[in-house]
């Protein structure tokens, strides 16, 4: 995926793919692979690519976006019928485009289109007084779509299109990321738009994700993660299935919404929280800049685009899009923001239409009202509302479902602005640095949060940005623990579902000053803003913090084994069917699931290998074509179960009761 390339519409690329012969469908991954390190020169709309010496391909994209076929002109003598077109679409970006179907109302006029973090409601311990207007309506907690009529069951096209992305995305699962080029992408994103157009842009959302995280494997693209498409499929799946024979509340969470309402919420006091960097895969990056009410409720103030690390960066001191206020992101996550004529979305997402007056306003610390009710709320408490899936959509109460504003969604997809942040994983700490601890994936710190020892990791290792010098440096705190108490910190962290306490740290309070804190992925801390017994040198910054002593903490005895039955499934996700169809040791594997009690696991994966090695033959002996729809209902059963247990695994790491399961 080239990220020179303006985005292209799904329906423009499935259109494109389609038209080609068998013949040139056989080369497409080979073009799509030449056309990579090709250059790419921008002159206003158009992008012009060159092909050869002798030949340019141009993709007009009005608004950024391509968004019909004969937007993609090529000069090679075979266009239009040419390999180059379709190579080129399929080397681009996917677009996210509305929902020409959605009965949902548009935005006020002048207001940003980019980023959706979902709204996110008071503590429940903490006891809140305000108005109708502000107080959490049940348009706040309903799913995306639930302010339009629920419908009894599904439409016949909304049926179909649930089937199509089921075949497309078991075709994707049978060939696994190595396989599943150019070709089988394009189907994928040709079921997708057909869900758009049935009114399901969650699942087209979610399927448009797993194209993404496909071309990012093709690519050796750095930031790509097996667990991200992984969890992806697993959403499309999952929706494919339980949508036919959902109804009502269930339906319409499980349908989603593309955009967003926004409704007058009258007169709004906020104080700044913490601002934290946006990086995603799908080439987004900016800031978002947390705020909370006098009731505790969060609301958002994103600056999201395309862009890079340098982007996600420099936004941070960026003005703010609300009103006439100057203030930037960095000044607003520790100012406040009286605004009138606010418009908030259920997402809780400020509004900036031409009608929103703001100006600035005292903030206030962590340790004062009304900011410190958020860290009075009880950590099991916290988790449990962290651990809420998404996809638990039960039929008396309905969740928000995250829509496809983003990757991840999502899921939801999609970074959280474009990947689905929520605001339900934050976590409000007050914790004692304790100690380090080597990982895999770098150092990360040890922290004690009532009794409990808790990994606290950077939210990111892009060297563009100072997470992980900071951490470097925090860690000083924790090697200066042998001189006297540990050092306590007030932070925001999100959760990271593991076997173990873990999360990734946001912003934290300053340790030379509690009442000012630092936005971890923004700001970058110096020796001086340590107090002076943990090192004897206080000059210099966090480019130049000593490492501190590393901590290996035993493996916890009698570790629950669920790794064997998560391998398989990641196995099948990277490589396809064939490579659990190989013999082995799935029967030990199996054996060993069910030594631990768990029966399940074990039946599953017996199951999941079963369904990769039945191959039925002809009346001539010869093998007919693997069952897809088989093996793919095996192995979304196996991921499902792995990410049950996960969450049931890591809510007793913290002490925390797990949701109840709705039945899929």
């Amino acid at each position: 995926m080239s990220p020179l390339l303006p985005p292209v519409d799904p329906s423009v690329t499935a259109q494109l793919v389609a038209a080609l012969t068998p013949r040139l469908r056989k080369r497409l991954d080979a073009g799509v692979a030449k056309l990579a390190g090709r250059p790419v020169a921008r002159d206003g709309d158009i992008v012009r690519l060159a092909v050869d010496d002798d030949t340019d391909l141009e993709l007009h994209a009005p608004d950024g976006i391509v968004t019909t076929a004969e937007a993609i002109r090529c000069g090679c003598l075979l266009a239009p019928d040419c390999l180059h077109r379709a190579a080129a679409a399929s080397a681009a970006p996917v677009a996210e485009m509305p929902d020409p179907v959605a009965d949902v109302p548009d935005p006020v006029a002048g207001e940003p289109s980019l980023t959706e973090a979902p709204r996110t409601a008071p503590p429940t311990s903490v006891p809140v007084t305000t108005s109708p207007a502000t107080a959490g309506s049940a348009a706040d907690d309903a799913p995306a779509g639930a302010g339009d009529p629920a419908p009894e069951s599904a439409t016949p096209a909304q049926r179909t299109a649930a089937a199509a992305l089921h075949d497309a995305a078991a075709a994707v699962l049978e060939a696994g990321a190595e396989g599943a080029g150019a070709v089988l992408q394009a189907e994928l994103l040709r079921a997708a738009h057909t869900a758009r157009l049935a009114g399901l842009p969650r699942a087209a959302g979610r399927a448009v994700a797993v194209v993404t995280a496909l071309r990012a494997a093709r690519g050796a693209d750095p930031a790509y993660r097996l667990g991200d498409l992984t969890t992806a499929l697993r959403d499309v799946l999952l929706l494919a299935h339980r949508l036919p024979e959902s109804a009502g509340p269930e339906l319409a969470g499980l349908r989603g919404r593309v955009r967003q309402p926004y409704t007058p919420d009258g007169s709004l006091r906020l104080y700044g929280l913490f601002a934290e960097p946006v990086l995603t895969s799908t080439g987004y990056a900016g800031t978002v800049t947390w705020t909370a009410d006098a009731a505790g409720r969060l609301y958002t103030v994103p600056d999201v685009a395309p862009g890079g690390a340098e982007r996600a960066a420099g936004s941070a001191d960026r003005a703010v899009r609300i009103g006439d206020t100057s203030l930037t992101h960095r000044e607003l996550s520790r100012a406040g923001l009286a605004v009138s004529g606010a418009t908030v979305s259920p997402t809780g997402r400020l509004g900036a239409g031409s009608g929103v007056r703001a100006v600035r306003a005292p903030g206030a610390s962590w340790h004062a009202e009304p900011l410190d009710r958020l860290w009075a709320v009880p950590v099991a408490e916290q988790i449990a509302r962290a651990l809420a899936s998404d996809l638990d959509v039960p039929k008396e109460r309905a969740t928000d479902s995250g829509g496809d504003t983003g990757e991840a969604g999502d899921g939801s997809d999609q970074p959280t602005a474009q990947d689905g942040r929520d605001g339900r994983d934050l976590l409000f700490l007050d914790v004692t640095l304790i100690g380090t601890v080597r990982e895999a994936a770098g150092e990360c710190l040890l922290a004690d949060c009532d009794g409990l020892t808790v990994r606290l990791a950077a939210a990111h290792d892009d060297p563009a940005l100072p997470d992980r010098e900071n951490l470097r440096l925090l860690a000083l705190l924790a090697h200066g623990r042998a001189r006297g108490p540990g050092t306590r910190l007030r932070v925001v962290a999100r959760l990271t579902p593991a076997p173990l306490p873990r999360a990734v740290l946001l912003a934290a309070s300053r340790p030379t000053d509690p009442d000012t804190h630092v936005d971890l992925g923004l700001d970058r801390l110096r020796r001086a803003d340590l107090p002076a017994e943990p090192t004897a040198d206080t000059s210099g910054d966090a480019g130049s913090a000593r490492p501190a002593p590393t901590v290996q903490p035993a493996t916890a005895p009698g570790e629950a084994p669920v790794h064997l039955l998560r391998r398989r499934v990641h196995q099948a996700a990277s490589g396809g069917r064939r490579v659990l169809a190989f013999p082995g040791s799935k029967e030990s594997e199996a054996a060993r699931l069910r030594r631990y009690g768990l029966g399940t696991a074990g039946e599953l994966l017996t199951a999941l290998h079963a369904t990769a090695a039945e191959r039925a033959r002809d009346p001539f002996g010869r093998l007919l074509p693997a069952d897809t729809g088989r093996f793919a209902t095996a192995w979304l059963g196996a991921a499902v179960y792995t990410e049950e247990v996960d969450r049931a695994l890591c809510a007793a790491s913290w002490g925390a009761s797990r949701p109840g399961l709705d039945s899929r």
